[in-house]
């Protein structure tokens, strides 16, 4: 529709500025004058249109917008050519008619091919940012400001050259009928004539104007998206390149900054899980459980957490970032067990109750620890769930838990969903004082303390994903982590 539209407006103006400028042209009819013109411009749009698609079809993105500007200017300049070689040989005209066609057709093909040119561009980067294309960095930058430089140098030179022939034919215009035209009449003529030309010139500038910004907008308003976004944890953006300017190696640069920040993220993400994994473990080999009691309290947690995100209690708090976090640190709730005595930890048979109450220490003991790393690491919500996690997950809903006696909703969620993981996994798990559970039985004991020990809605939760606990049981088993059941 673009296309159409500056084909018809450059039909219209052409007419008129031929009449306006060219006394010989002058002499024609309308139809006389317009028929060529319109025929050169659909001959011309005949040509463009396979050509634009050889174009697309035949070169590398980088060079299209380029090239599709020579096209497009190339084929004005050749069709005002062929009109200058008709009217010279039809009407016999002179080189300088010809000339002023010539140059009517390089002013309008100028603007016009630099605003399909922009538009080109902004297309191309429209299709690079949903198709997932990109350019490669450029190596050999065009400058912007050469860009605006070459584009104002352009301009000025054809202005002033169309200005040139316009006061030219109007002086000699003045000459020719100064015994029957009035200098008044002759004034508003002249004016008239060049209020036609600066108004038509002053269009196309503007237009052309307005297509550079809009790409300028459309440039800044992505880079400055992907910052955004960046900056707010998400770092799967990135900008497509689309120029070879600056903005192609803001673009550039961009992508690489997100890319590094990318790499060290997750190399700081796999770094914490190892850890995590390390300390949990190294818990885990002071106790009777195993390595594989952590996988799957871990995955119990996760289930949980993703089944209540869509509760109206929990779809606020339970976001993807937190169920993530709280997926991560489970493994760290019992860390709290190496400052226990192995002759209490490792005791094989039931313990007394001043050695049960020593060996409820560990909750303290895992929250303060990890208390001491949140406070050197500063804000940290990582921290803060494994913190919540080892401290809470003893507790229980009607405050009858340790170490705090905390009840109801002021035990931590991870605290209660971790409370309700840990309890089934001991449940379907063989130990030194209790042969392994069903589940069927781990699930009657747990709906025994729905209210009691578990807050309600964490148990219709594990209600409502049941079978993907016992996934997740087949999946770890304890043999497969280098013991016994």
């Amino acid at each position: 529709m673009r296309l159409i539209l500056h084909y018809v407006a450059a039909l219209i103006i052409l007419i008129l500025y031929g009449a306006r400028v060219c006394p010989f042209l002058e002499t024609l009819t309308p139809l006389q004058l317009g028929g060529p013109i319109a025929a050169a411009l659909a001959v011309q749009w005949s040509l463009q249109l396979p050509l634009r698609q050889r174009l697309v079809d035949a070169l590398a993105y980088e060079r299209q917008v380029r090239r599709r500007l020579m096209l497009e200017f190339g084929l004005f300049l050749l069709s005002g050519v062929s009109l200058m070689i008709f009217n010279t040989i039809h009407y016999g005209f002179p080189l300088e008619s010809g000339l002023k066609v010539l140059i009517g057709f390089a002013v309008a093909g100028f603007f016009i091919s630099v605003d399909l040119a922009l538009e080109h561009e902004r297309e191309l980067t429209d299709h690079f940012r949903t198709s997932g294309e990109t350019l490669p960095a450029a190596e050999n930058c065009y400058p912007v400001s050469r860009k605006l430089a070459l584009f104002a140098a352009v301009s000025a030179i054809l202005v002033t050259t169309v200005l040139f022939l316009l006061v030219n034919k109007d002086l000699l215009w003045l000459l020719d009928v100064s015994a029957t035209v009035t200098l008044k009449e002759a004034q508003v003529s002249i004016l008239k004539e060049f209020l036609f030309v600066s108004l038509v010139i002053l269009g196309y500038v503007l237009i052309v104007i307005r297509s550079y910004t809009r790409n300028l907008h459309f440039f800044f308003e992505i880079e400055n998206e992907v910052l955004v976004r960046t900056n707010n944890g998400d770092l799967n953006g990135w900008v497509p390149i689309s120029t070879n300017d600056e903005f192609g190696i803001m673009a550039h640069h961009t992508n690489r900054m997100v890319d590094a920040i990318r790499e060290r993220t997750e190399e700081i993400q796999r770094t914490r899980d190892v850890t995590i994994y390390s300390l949990a473990s190294l818990a885990e080999t002071r106790d009777n459980e195993t390595g594989a009691h952590i996988l799957r309290t871990q995955h119990y947690v996760l289930a949980l957490a993703e089944q209540l995100s869509d509760h109206p209690r929990f779809r606020d708090t339970l976001d993807a970032e937190t169920i993530q976090l709280l997926h991560k640190s489970a493994p760290l709730h019992d860390i709290g067990k190496v400052g226990i005595p192995d002759a209490i930890l490792l005791k094989p048979g039931k313990l007394s109750d001043e050695e049960f109450e020593i060996m409820k220490g560990h909750a303290q003991l895992g929250g303060d620890a990890i208390r001491v790393a949140e406070k050197e690491l500063g804000g940290n919500s990582f921290l803060r769930f494994a913190r919540e996690i080892a401290e809470s997950h003893h507790e229980k809903w009607d405050g009858s838990g340790y170490p705090r006696g905390l009840s109801g909703d002021d035990i931590p969620l991870s605290g209660r969903l971790m409370a309700l993981a840990d309890v089934y996994d001991a449940l379907i798990s063989k130990r030194v004082y209790k042969p392994a559970f069903s589940h069927e039985k781990a699930k009657g004991i747990l709906l025994e303390g729905r209210g009691q020990h578990f807050d309600p809605d964490v148990v219709e939760a594990f209600l409502a994903v049941e079978s993907r606990f016992q996934e997740i049981a087949a999946n770890y088993r304890d043999e497969d982590y280098g013991e016994e059941p």
